[in-house]
């Protein structure tokens, strides 16, 4: 049952890094990112991505307790 949890655990950790390097930088931080106008499939797009973060995270968090 550990280990099941634990690839588990691993495999949330993966999903988390690729969705938070998928998104789009908002600041401007490094002077990169940012741009024009946003549409509104990237707009729409974006709320998916932080949804589908949250529940990431929500879930490694579940798991590392």
């Amino acid at each position: 049952m550990e280990n099941v949890v634990l690839t588990i655990h691993l495999i949330l950790a993966l999903l988390l890094i690729g969705v938070v390097l998928l998104q789009r930088s908002e600041g401007g931080g490094l002077g990169m990112g940012g741009g024009g106008s946003g549409t509104m499939s990237a707009r729409g797009a974006a709320t998916a991505m932080t949804k589908l973060t949250w529940i990431f995270a929500a879930a490694f968090i579940v798991t590392s307790i």
